[in-house]
Order: C-alpha cells, then structure tokens, then sequence
C-alpha cells in the first residue's frame, strides 16, 4: 500500500472538526426495501448512516480507516455499528453481505488508480448478488483555481485531476 493509499494521520487529524456536507439522494435507495443491509464504507463520523437511519433504514453498518472519525461515529451514534478498516479495503465482513453499500465522496479520498480498482472488486465481494453499489463523488472542476491545481500536481501523482488541499489532503476529482 502507498503513502496516498491511506491518509489516516490527515483523518485522525481531522476527526473533531471536519464537517461534511456531500448529499445523499435518498430516492435513489427507493429500490431498496427498508430492511436491506446497507455498509457505508468510509462513513467518517456517521452522517450518511444517521440520516439513512431517518428514511426508515436500520440495518447499517459503517467501515473506516480513521479511528478518530470512528471515534467521533460512536459518540454521536451510540446504537450504530461501526468498524475500523485495519487493512484496507478489506472489509471485516463475509461474502455478499450487504444488500447495498455507499460510497461518499470516497473515491476523492483515494487518488490511486490501483487502490480505486482494488476498493470496487473489495466492494463486489460483500455486495450481494444484484444489489446496489452507490458511488457519489466529486467531478471534475472546470473553474481557473481546480484546473491550475489538477495540472500543478498531475506530473507529481500521475494524474490529471489529482491535487493536495491546503491543509495537507491528497484528493482526486473525477
């Protein structure tokens, strides 16, 4: 695994103040029956997973690389389960275990090619047959300040798209 492939001192770092805001189209799990076995992978601090849990959705399950996002997870959401990632991106669960599993703003997270494509053939193994892979993620940005970024650092990590936040995060829009 590379530097890039897990940035959890960034995360750890993080944990107590980062707030996240990226939206959840919750008509998009209508397919899903109230009781389907949902995993959140990269469920931060449990946001996604409390607001499932207000559409009527109980049976969640959150996974992370950070155990201070896991930290913070659990003191907001005591009766949610939650799970820290020890060796990502195996997943501490078996085979076709979940009938839907989220992806917010992970991919972002994760600026390797390879570590993207191990993390989605992870994800098929504890998807069950015919069930629902929800990636949500960040595009491409065509203003003057993400272009001049996502070519300052493309020779540095290989590609387009790729950058480092101010405050010390490698992230990667799509």
């Amino acid at each position: 695994m590379s530097e890039l492939d897990s940035q959890v001192p960034y995360w750890d770092a993080a944990a107590t103040t980062k707030t996240f805001t990226h939206p959840l189209h919750a008509p998009w799990l209508d397919v899903l029956g109230r009781q389907a076995a949902i995993l959140d992978y990269g469920c931060g601090y449990g946001r996604t997973m409390a607001e499932l849990e207000r559409h009527g959705f109980d049976d969640l399950t959150g996974v992370d690389t950070s155990p201070g996002m896991l930290d913070r997870a659990r003191d907001l959401h005591p009766g949610m389960r939650f799970a820290l990632l020890d060796t990502p991106p195996l997943v501490p669960c078996p085979d076709a275990g979940f009938d839907a599993v989220l992806l917010f703003a992970v991919l972002t997270c994760v600026p390797v090619d390879e570590a993207q494509h191990r993390l989605i053939a992870e994800l098929h193994r504890v998807l069950a047959p015919g069930g629902l892979l929800f990636i949500s993620d960040l595009l491409l940005q065509d203003d003057e300040r993400n272009r001049d970024r996502y070519s300052r650092h493309a020779t540095r990590y290989g590609s387009y798209g790729v950058f480092e936040t101010s405050d010390g995060a490698v992230c990667r829009h799509h």
